[in-house]
């Protein structure tokens, strides 16, 4: 920010040495992926990958055909695709099982010589389950082989082994990086038009001056989670166990989603019966444990949970429904901690509610 501050897309030599160094992040980050440099568009984030993955292939297209996506996926992806109802495009919204993975019956039964694009995502970041991304490619493609296949891999990049897909967007901020920068692969044989317009950065395909201080940034932190991604993985693991099993002894506490080993070791989300999760909420954050109801771009959207109604959680143990998530930083001992704050909390506020 201070000393190698030059514009990438200028011509003189300082700024073509920034370009290289951006593009040795790019490429990296490609080969983490298995995907090649040409195919990496750096963006601001998830909702923006999510964004222009889906309007600019469709505003490639002459007709207007049938686009598919889940009832679980994130705001950046499920409000563009209500949004294209109004425009005259067939949208199709697949239901999911009691672990928040997609139906593949139903997937296969929507596929038809008019679907245009597909998007599932990689990772639910509610209750963390993982949609194996490789076979419903595979789906895709054995019946309508010429739709474009996107994923939402922003809780999944990294973190699990690359996928095969046409499009996958992911977001630093997942990874240590900066919050702002993120990403899209798009693969070479996907005919996209691309995001904003104008000075033709990124080959292109999303105008704008480059975050060149947030890239850096992002593949700094990328480095450093690739070189400890299985003691990550192990860590975050060992602290989403003893956290289950503390919590698992309170009564009247029910776990959402899948299994914890099915689940990925990062997100863990549980109902407590007897007390709005909200109400929790706050009580926790008062004793300085941060926990959420939900996705953190939803929360500011009252009434019911989209994805737990989904799965098929209502009533009581949706009210209740708490989501805790870990980095590789979090450990057991903090993991006791919250449990007992939780317990604190419950018994406090449980009895307020029997009142």
């Amino acid at each position: 920010m201070t000393e190698d501050y030059f514009n990438p897309a200028a011509a003189y030599s300082p700024a073509v040495k920034v370009e290289k160094e951006v593009n040795s992040v790019r490429a990296k980050l490609a080969s983490a992926f298995k995907a090649d440099p040409g195919e990496l568009i750096f963006t601001s984030g998830g909702t923006e990958s999510n964004n222009i993955a889906l309007f600019g292939t469709l505003s490639g297209l002459k007709e207007k055909g049938r686009i598919i996506t889940t009832a679980v996926e994130h705001p950046s992806v499920y409000e563009p695709f209500l949004s294209m109802r109004e425009h005259g495009y067939d949208v199709v919204i697949l239901g999911v099982d009691a672990n928040g993975c997609v139906r593949e019956d139903e997937l296969i039964s929507a596929l038809n010589e008019r679907t245009q694009f597909v998007s599932i995502m990689h990772v639910n970041n509610e209750v963390g389950s993982v949609n194996d991304i490789d076979k419903l490619h595979r789906l895709v493609k054995e019946k309508a082989p010429w739709a474009v296949f996107h994923s939402d891999g922003v809780q999944a990049f990294l973190k699990l082994d690359p996928v095969r897909c046409d499009m996958y967007s992911f977001s630093g901020h997942k990874l240590h990086a900066p919050k702002g920068v993120g990403g899209l692969f798009v693969r070479r044989e996907v005919r996209f038009s691309g995001g904003q317009l104008g000075g033709g950065q990124e080959s292109n395909r999303r105008s704008g001056t480059t975050n060149v201080p947030s890239v850096m940034a992002l593949g700094a932190a990328s480095e450093s989670y690739i070189a400890s991604r299985k003691q990550n993985a192990e860590s975050m693991l060992s602290v989403k166990k003893r956290l289950y099993d503390n919590l698992s002894r309170i009564r009247d506490v029910r776990l959402n989603g899948p299994s914890l080993e099915e689940g990925v070791p990062y997100i863990l989300n549980m109902s407590f019966m007897g007390v709005r999760g909200e109400v929790l909420l706050h009580s926790l954050m008062d004793k300085g444990l941060l926990v959420s109801t939900g996705s953190a771009c939803a929360a500011r959207h009252r009434g019911k949970n989209r994805i737990l109604t989904a799965m098929g959680v209502n009533g009581e143990r949706q009210d209740g429904a708490i989501r805790f998530s870990f980095c590789p930083e979090n450990t057991v001992e903090e993991a006791d901690t919250a449990a007992s704050m939780i317990e604190d909390s419950l018994s406090l506020l449980r009895r307020f509610r029997r009142r």
